[in-house]
């Protein structure tokens, strides 16, 4: 496939990095029903002054824009998955070579169906990726053989009430992802399968640990 077109695949926004801004490059995924809009004033408040690149689902669901198929709630078609993901991996590899991010360290930010694939992503295509912010994400699938995501450090953010994501499958994922080697942060908050204050700041102190941003570019407010 040509690097054209894998980019035009794909809707998408692009946001470019602020002069003096941290040299990262958010990839926000929204969930279902989202689009490429959904996620921007999330990826502004985790990381002022970031890039954003923020693609839309290519699959619809009775009208609603997702990444992947899924057979049922909570079910994923895992093949459609691995064929998506590899779609998304070539969109990436071709934005972030179009937009000149090639020199800025890629975070996925993920929330639900988003952050599915984004752990996709991890499992298929770990080179990719700096780091990971997955909020109310799920196991997308187990892989034959764990890949190396020795020290990748990826953030969890878990909601006690979730009526979707039982804890045990959460703890089940944030334990596949430390087999890996991964270095993962489990957040919980009290909320079910939506996205509060509390989940946002503690993704963007994590993301200021992780990075070692100045709190000066993250404005007012924690």
């Amino acid at each position: 496939m040509k690097p054209n077109e894998a980019l035009t695949r794909f809707h998408h926004n692009v946001v470019p990095g602020e002069p003096g801004g941290p040299d990262l490059a958010l990839l926000l995924l929204h969930g279902t029903g989202g689009d490429e809009d959904d996620l921007l004033p999330l990826g502004i408040y985790l990381a002022p002054g970031a890039a954003l690149l923020s693609p839309r689902g290519r699959v619809l669901e009775n009208g609603a824009p997702r990444f992947f198929r899924r057979i049922a709630e909570g079910v994923f078609d895992v093949e459609d998955l691995k064929r998506r993901t590899a779609e998304l991996a070539e969109f990436v590899t071709a934005a972030r070579v179009e937009y000149n991010l090639t020199d800025r360290r890629l975070v996925a930010v993920g929330f639900s169906n988003g952050a599915n694939i984004a752990g996709s992503l991890l499992l298929l295509r770990p080179d990719l990726l700096e780091a990971a912010i997955l909020y109310r994400a799920m196991v997308p699938f187990t892989p034959d053989a764990p890949p190396s995501l020795e020290g990748k450090p990826v953030f969890l953010g878990a909601g006690k009430a979730d009526p979707l994501i039982r804890p045990d499958e959460t703890e089940r994922w944030a334990g596949m992802l430390r087999e890996a080697g991964a270095d993962v942060t489990l957040n919980w908050t009290e909320m079910g399968h939506v996205l509060s204050q509390q989940d946002v700041d503690a993704g963007r102190e994590w993301l200021q640990r992780t990075f070692a941003l100045s709190p000066a570019r993250l404005g007012g407010g924690s």
